[in-house]
């Protein structure tokens, strides 16, 4: 069986990248990620546990509102390579489902609960027509607060056209990340990225 696409980066012409978030939605956290990109006309792509979805439908709508995209990032975020296909099937599917009910749109991207994945899980997206994202900037480990400096620098080192940067918006203290996020968004824009949406990048995919 076919196996889904994964992308770190895109080859892209253009001066495009996009800045992805794990985890949320989440009360405290998401809004002020919002704010920032708010402020500078930017766009991002939330990966969104349908657990979270269904505490903070509230949250969810305000990101839909204002022009952010949805990833499947699982219902439950479990260690997906530890489960049976169906299983897996049913964690993408419930929460695609949840997304729909909340924001009336389909995700057409995934992105794996830490990032692990094997055969059978790339054959399920490959049935949900879901290519599988992962990240250039995995190095900043910000999930587990190494510093606003430690989160940038690596970042920046990994900034170039068609990059894929993650960080994290749900769970936990993410002021960090906040942080780095705060001095990032207005510097990529300075030096002419463009930062749009997973599907905006994917779709300046070049051979």
């Amino acid at each position: 069986m076919k196996a889904a696409s994964i992308f770190n980066e895109v080859k892209t012409a253009d001066k495009l990248l996009a800045i992805t978030f794990d985890d949320g939605p989440n009360p405290e956290w998401t809004p002020q990620f919002l704010r920032v990109f708010q402020q500078y006309g930017a766009k991002a792509t939330f990966y969104v546990h349908g657990t979270n979805m269904e505490k903070y439908p509230d949250v969810a709508q305000r990101m839909d509102e204002e022009g952010h995209e949805f990833g499947n990032h699982s219902y439950s975020h479990p260690h997906m390579a530890s489960l049976s296909k169906e299983e897996q099937t049913e964690e993408l599917r419930r929460a695609e489902q949840i997304i729909v009910a909340v924001i009336g749109k389909r995700p057409s991207t995934f992105r794996p609960p830490y990032l692990e994945y094997n055969d059978d899980l790339l054959a399920v997206c490959e049935q949900f027509g879901y290519p599988v994202i992962h990240a250039t900037n995995l190095d900043t480990r910000d999930w587990d607060m190494p510093g606003t400096e430690h989160i940038v620098n690596v970042t920046r080192a990994e900034v170039r056209a068609g990059s894929i940067l993650l960080f994290h918006d749900g769970f936990g203290d993410r002021s960090q990340s906040l942080a780095a996020i705060q001095i990032l968004v207005p510097e990529l824009i300075e030096q002419g990225f463009k930062l749009v949406t997973i599907s905006e990048l994917l779709a300046t995919e070049t051979t």
